[in-house]
């Protein structure tokens, strides 16, 4: 005999187990579907699941193999726990079969591991027409024993329907020891343990009534059998009744309570018992919807005491056929109703009360207990009535809010109405301000003894009437004016908010409310700062709160501080409270910077003829940083009016020295300093030759007088506030400089000395021009001839050159010893830095350029007694801003 071993999980049991040992081979003939596994599955049309997780394993008796030798022999198919993780299964197919009538399946199995321990679990499936898998009709679990058990499957299936056997191998946490199985057989005949069932029919019944299946098999019901009923998605269903036919039959009932469309499925019987293990056919259970029609009667005709409907009950949802056709009426304000069955498309109702309102609606029957459907929509309509006998009398006013009115009227009874059913309508109209108006009708509730008008404007007057409707007219009472109280008014306008800023205090303006709802009391305004650009200003801190009479739309909120900003929430107030605040943000300006009082104090430190040194204090931000420091020099003219210092207006014009010269402005900016250049009091030189922030601080003219300005800018987005102080005031030289001082003078006295040398010189270039002439075409490297001509003057020319070389070496020591605040200051560079003062340089405008004359035949020039040969020609003579003239 073939043998196995594998482990697999446990599902619900549907099949016999036998737990006999098989000691010889199998009786009888293998049919179609069945498979000794000596050449493998594959010759039996077994397959492997293409979806399971792991794959069975054939084990021949013709070759050597792992397993251990307490193991049976032969050929079979096995799954090995150790290989696989909990939970994997294995699913071998047996061949699609469509054996008709009752047959049996049976097979060995094993469940083995050397510890005793549990392997997994042997599941059996039953696919039927290729449909999903449902849960396994049986299964073991746990260790069998070394030995081969056998285990029936009854099988009961009808032509046209197929099913399709699936061995299942399931692995146990434990993920030790063997699952086998081997010997399948197909018998033609009957199982000998397990009962067969008979064909199962299928169940129709009606919605919402209760389904009974009853199940029949071959063999008697014993004490310890298992029944139930098993539908296709895996749901199973107690038995609820079982009983002996005869000594070969049992019967088993099955219900299922009020069964609805989501019921409607496959269902099967399964039975198991410690004798056998059966399962029968798919049966299918019907659930018919009762009809119900899709549209209400319809009206054909009406009078005070009939009503002529048409019952419209072609179109139905649901099931047919309809045995059946009945009207269902009633007066919808009673609890009666009556039914008729009706034989024809239209019928009349007759015996109506008059002005009733009724409730009609058809019923539709179809075959079976249950078949009678929910009525269809109903037809709401009411016999005719009569002209109201009065008016209502005057409205009661009930209750009066700011919103809403409420309303008594009298109890309208049947002698007023000539009616059962009336309409009551409160129709409204007022006028407001801004032109509004609105007007609107209420239908209301005829049993309340009270209605509210609601979403009415506060403080106005409304004007209230009652109309009394009926199918055939209409009843009007008098108009009533009442005022509704007063509200918490809206809120401000906010386009009405403006607030104008000061350095100190904000003016606020604004309109009242849109919506007033009274009168108004009084408005409250609550502020406090939210920001500010200068950091010491507190802005965390309680709001304040100032309060206006009604009359006061406006406010001055003094003692703010510069360059805040504020929030401000106004309300207004009635006699109800205040209403929804409104806000605005305004930020004061910006205060100029305080400077320290130079009044009396001497702030110069240094004086020279053209440099004067002062102290520098720095400046009390107001509302806004300090954004710069600036030094700014007025020159004196005695024609001008010395201007005060302490109501002088500051220059917020920066000119630099080139450009005030240019221009012929009285100032001009000497230096620009960030703020954190002066965190406390420093010397600053005014005319130390350097460039701060781009403005040259020039030498000092020292035979003029000028006035030295401090000046603090404060700057924030587009607002600018500088305050400026005269710290100190040079006079005048009267004595002759040891140094030249005056930078605009300097390079003119240059060139005047350059001048009496190049008079020197005329004779002798006017010389060399007549000699080129004559020798114009001589070669342009006859250098040496004009070199010996120009030595020869070089005793005429070397006292002027000495002279002028040392006079443009003191010019230079003069600028560079002038230095004093920020010496180190990458931006502040000397003059003579600046424009590249060199005496070793040709083209150096403060090199008298008188003595450089052009040779235009022969393109060379003479520097002092050096005669330079140029490629191409230059100019004749230069001035000192270093433009020349091209001959």
């Amino acid at each position: 005999m073939d043998t196995a071993a594998a482990a697999l999980p446990a599902f619900v049991a549907f099949l016999l187990l036998s737990p006999w040992p098989l000691l010889g081979s199998a009786q009888g003939q293998f049919s179609a579907g069945g498979c000794t596994f000596d050449d493998g599955p594959g010759t039996c049309d077994f397959h492997q699941d293409l979806y399971d997780d792991f794959e069975w394993v054939h084990v021949s008796a013709q070759e050597p193999h792992y397993l251990p030798p307490d193991m049976p022999q032969g050929s079979y198919m096995i799954v090995d726990s150790s290989d696989h993780d909990p939970g994997e299964k294995a699913r071998l197919q047996l061949p699609t079969m469509k054996e008709n009538d009752t047959h049996c399946i049976d097979f060995s199995y094993l469940l083995y591991s050397q510890k005793g321990l549990n392997p997994g679990t042997l599941n059996i499936l039953v696919r039927v027409n290729k449909g999903p898998l449902a849960n396994p009709i049986w299964n073991v679990t746990g260790f069998t024993g070394r030995d081969w058990l056998r285990a029936e499957l009854a099988v009961s299936t009808f032509w046209p329907n197929e099913y399709q056997v699936i061995f299942e191998a399931e692995v146990s946490g434990g993920r030790s020891g063997y699952i086998a199985i081997d010997d399948i057989q197909v018998l033609s005949y009957p199982c000998d343990k397990s009962p067969h069932f008979l064909r199962l029919g299928d169940v129709e019944v009606n919605a919402g009534q209760n389904a009974t299946f009853q199940c029949i098999a071959t063999g008697r019901d014993a004490l310890h059998n298992k029944l139930w009923l098993q539908r296709r998605n895996g749901e199973d269903i107690p038995v609820a009744q079982t009983k002996n036919i005869n000594h070969r039959r049992f019967a088993a009932s099955f219900r299922l309570q009020e069964v609805t469309k989501a019921d409607q499925d496959l269902y099967r019987c399964v039975t198991q018992s410690e004798l056998g293990s059966g399962v029968s056919n798919f049966a299918q259970l019907i659930v018919r919807e009762p009809p119900r029609p899709i549209a209400p009667p319809q009206l054909l005709g009406v009078g005070p005491t009939y009503l002529l409907i048409q019952l419209n009950a072609n179109s139905i949802i649901g099931d047919g056929p309809i045995i059946l056709k009945e009207v269902e009426y009633r007066m919808t304000s009673g609890s009666w109703t009556e039914t008729h069955a009706v034989n024809a498309p239209t019928y009349k109702l007759w015996h109506l009360d008059p002005d009733t309102e009724y409730e009609i609606r058809v019923l539709l029957t179809r075959p079976g207990e249950g078949g009678t459907g929910l009525p269809g929509p109903p037809l709401i309509t009411r016999t005719k009535c009569a002209e109201p006998m009065r008016t209502p009398k005057t409205l009661k006013i009930a209750e009066i809010q700011a919103r809403r009115i409420a309303v008594d009227w009298e109890s309208l009874g049947y002698n007023i109405t000539r009616c059962h059913t009336f309409n009551v309508t409160i129709c409204y109209h007022y006028f407001r301000g801004h032109n509004e108006s609105k007007a609107d009708c209420l239908d209301m509730d005829p049993k309340a003894p009270q209605h509210v008008v609601n979403h009415l404007p506060p403080y106005t007057n409304v004007s209230l009437k009652m109309i009394l409707t009926n199918p055939e007219g209409r009843k009007e009472s008098e108009e009533t004016i009442i005022q509704t109280d007063e509200d918490v008014p809206g809120p401000v306008p906010v386009n009405s908010l403006q607030g104008t800023s000061f350095e100190n205090k904000i003016f606020l303006n604004w309109k009242e409310p849109l919506d007033p709802n009274g009168i108004i009391t009084q408005y409250e305004v609550s502020y406090s700062s939210i920001r500010s650009f200068d950091p010491a200003v507190p802005v965390a801190g309680p709001p304040q709160t100032v309060s206006n009479l009604w009359n006061s739309t406006h406010h001055v909120f003094m003692h703010l501080h510069p360059g805040t900003t504020y929030q401000f929430f106004i309300r207004a107030s009635t006699v109800k409270g205040f209403g929804p605040a409104t806000a605005i943000n305004v930020t004061t300006n910006i205060s100029a910077p305080t400077l320290p009082d130079y009044e009396g104090i001497d702030a110069s430190l240094n004086e020279t003829a053209t440099t004067i040194t002062v102290l520098l204090r720095p400046a009390q931000a107001k509302g806004a940083p300090i954004s710069a420091y600036q030094i700014v020099v007025e020159e004196l003219h005695s024609h001008r009016t010395k201007r005060e210092a302490g109501a002088m207006e500051c220059y917020q014009v920066p000119l630099t020295y080139q450009n005030a010269m240019s221009g012929g402005a009285p100032y001009y900016f000497a230096a620009e300093l960030p703020p954190g250049n002066l965190p406390e009091p420093a010397p600053f030189t005014v005319g130390d030759n350097r460039t701060y922030q781009g403005f040259w601080n020039p030498p000092l003219a020292p035979r003029k007088g000028y006035n030295i300005y401090f000046q603090a800018m404060s700057s924030v987005e587009k607002e600018t506030k500088t305050q400026c102080v005269r710290i100190a005031t040079k006079a005048a030289a009267t004595e002759e400089p040891e140094v030249i001082p005056d930078p605009a003078k300097q390079t003119d006295r240059v060139v005047k000395i350059a001048g009496i040398s190049a008079g020197i010189l005329v004779f002798i270039l006017l010389l060399l021009v007549v000699i080129l002439i004559v020798k114009k075409r001589r070669s342009y490297y006859s250098y040496s001839y004009y070199l010996k001509l120009a030595k020869k003057r070089k005793d005429a020319l070397g006292n002027t050159r000495q002279e002028m070389t040392h006079m443009v070496n003191a010019m230079d020591r003069s600028y560079a010893d002038q230095s004093t605040l920020h010496a180190e200051d990458p931006l502040s560079i000397t003059f003579m830095d600046q424009h590249n003062f060199s005496p070793r340089l040709p083209n150096d405008p403060l090199v008298p350029t008188a003595v450089l004359v052009l040779l235009q035949e022969e393109k060379m020039f003479i520097m002092g007694t050096t005669i330079h040969f140029l490629p191409y020609p230059i100019c004749r003579v230069g001035d000192r801003t270093g433009k020349c003239t091209s001959i």
